[in-house]
């Protein structure tokens, strides 16, 4: 398999669901926008409908300099040697500028997820070793078994929705020379009530999803703190508010905590509007 180098990422990059939505004209235009404002790495989810590694070349296609990462590519859409075949082309035709995330996504049914990665990767290595042509590729990881399996089995881990703590426990797992890209929501409003009120909506669907609310538990959130919309200590953990500096401090704590690479995922924006102001400050704040 390809090595991720976060130098190829910057510290840095733009995480959103927003070009699930936008009409293919959109995605040229917000793209092209986080080009120029300096961002070296965009991330994107599968979850809408839009097949994920042809978004993914859309998107290298209409830029000259910005990486896309997959995050990520779920399993069960395509067998591996769809995968395999889409991730080989876009490696060939934007060299270093394809990073493919896989995740178990909804999973497979009969199959616990770190069988069914496992079995993925047993497909998607033999053909690459058929072929000679490796594939940069990072894992969804938050237990310390799929941790586990991204240090030994790709290029590092894609952690979403954690905490700092997280990020140092996740780095001592993955050792000293994986790749460790960690997500986090951020939101620019400095009162209280109304912050924890957008990030509590934004959350909703992860603290009603069994994997999810697992995740937070050993993370050492009480069934308490995860019931009820969550804890504030919850809610200001998974989602950073305020001003931006105060924000922008928050966000290079991963960094610290042993983070090669931070994707900044900006809530709070109302429907029919864009992100790109937000994500103007964050380079502003953020970026050399």
């Amino acid at each position: 398999m390809g090595a991720v180098d976060e130098r190829d990422l910057g510290t840095f990059g733009i995480y959103t669901f927003d070009f699930e939505h936008l009409p293919a004209a959109g995605l040229r235009e917000s793209v092209h926008e986080l080009e120029e404002q300096g961002w070296r790495a965009f991330w994107f989810p599968e979850v809408g409908g839009r097949e994920a590694l042809s978004h993914a070349g859309y998107l290298l296609s209409v830029t000259d300099r910005i990486a896309v990462v997959n995050a990520i590519a779920q399993l069960a859409p395509r067998q591996p040697n769809a995968t395999h075949g889409a991730a080989r082309l876009l490696a060939d035709a934007y060299p270093d500028r394809h990073v493919l995330g896989l995740g178990v996504g909804q999973g497979l049914p009969g199959v616990t997820p770190l069988a069914a990665m496992n079995g993925y990767l047993d497909e998607l290595d033999a053909l690459a070793e058929a072929d000679n042509a490796p594939i940069r590729r990072i894992l969804a990881a938050y237990g310390p078994k799929m941790l586990g399996l991204a240090r030994d089995r790709a290029a590092g881990a894609h952690t979403y929705h954690v905490n700092v703590e997280h990020t140092a426990q996740a780095r001592d797992i993955l050792g000293p020379n994986a790749f460790l890209g960690v997500e986090h929501a951020v939101l620019f409003e400095t009162n209280p009530d109304r912050a924890r009120e957008i990030a509590r909506a934004h959350l909703v669907p992860y603290l009603s999803t069994p994997y999810n609310l697992a995740k937070f538990h050993r993370l050492g959130y009480s069934e308490a703190e995860t019931s009820g919309g969550g804890s504030d200590r919850l809610i200001d953990d998974l989602v950073f508010w305020g001003e931006p500096d105060s924000v922008a401090d928050r966000l290079r704590a991963h960094v610290e905590a042993g983070a090669d690479h931070v994707a900044v995922q900006v809530i709070g924006i109302e429907p029919g509007q864009s992100a790109v102001p937000q994500w103007r400050t964050l380079a502003e704040t953020l970026l050399p």
